[in-house]
């Protein structure tokens, strides 16, 4: 896992970041920066590692149809290793990451950054059961809502947390540079005006996934796009409400 590290102390006047970024001091007195998944993120790893299930359960019945009886005892095994025993597998061998994960940059860690073991996968991957309940992962989601770190209750539990993988440092986020200004599809209202304001401006803050997710949840003014592109047309929108408009061509 790539984390990043910075010695304490060594970037004065970088200001904190408006993400939910945790920084985990180590006893060699570095910093260990946690970059917090988000549930939009962390249901897109959840939603391929299903499909991934999915592929396998209709295998798994394909076969148990063609053995008579004692197919129906290895459709059930089948289908207790699938739920339980696939993401504790996967996260104990494959370093925190099912392959949804690993296809969404994710991965799980224990609170502090290290690499998590047998215990804390079965345990916050068996309370998936609660998480479920009453459907779709309803109370999980909630819980995920009441914390900082966006933990579900099977996170709370083992002492994990889900992040995103640390990428190469680069010179700053692509969307942080001038991008233009360009007036909104529609009428704002005074308060989604300012919502929007306050997005550019502290845009540079977040870190890159969370301000797409962000930008993405403005519904309409980025309808269509997504990522990075979202993030632009958010800029832009907000360099118009603040007078910054786009020169005319003459005509």
């Amino acid at each position: 896992m790539n984390v990043a590290r910075t010695e304490s102390g060594d970037r004065p006047g970088a200001g904190p970041r408006l993400d939910t970024l945790c920084r985990v001091a180590t006893p060699e007195g570095c910093e260990i920066e946690l970059r917090i998944a988000g549930p939009v993120a962390r249901a897109r790893a959840w939603f391929l590692d299903f499909l991934i299930r999915l592929g396998l359960w209709v295998l798994l019945g394909i076969v148990a149809s063609q053995i008579g009886d004692f197919g129906i005892g290895l459709l059930l095994l089948g289908a207790f290793l699938l739920e339980w025993f696939y993401p504790i597998l996967f996260e104990v061998y494959r370093n925190g990451q099912t392959p949804g994960k690993k296809s969404c940059g994710l991965v799980v860690v224990h609170d502090d950054g290290r690499p998590v073991g047998w215990s804390a996968a079965f345990i916050r991957n068996t309370l998936r059961g609660i998480d479920i309940l009453p459907v779709l992962y309803a109370a999980g989601f909630i819980a995920s809502l009441l914390n900082v770190q966006g933990k579900r209750l099977g996170d709370l539990a083992a002492g994990t947390v889900v992040v995103h993988v640390g990428r190469p440092a680069r010179k700053a986020p692509e969307w942080s540079r001038d991008v233009g200004s360009e007036a909104p599809p529609f009428a704002l209202t005074r308060d989604e005006q300012l919502a929007v304001i306050e997005f550019s401006q502290r845009a540079v803050l977040l870190t890159p996934e969370r301000a797409a997710e962000v930008a993405v949840a403005a519904g309409p003014l980025t309808a269509g796009l997504d990522g990075e592109a979202a993030v632009r047309r958010l800029l832009r929108i907000g360099n118009f409400l603040l007078g910054s408009h786009p020169p005319r061509t003459a005509g």
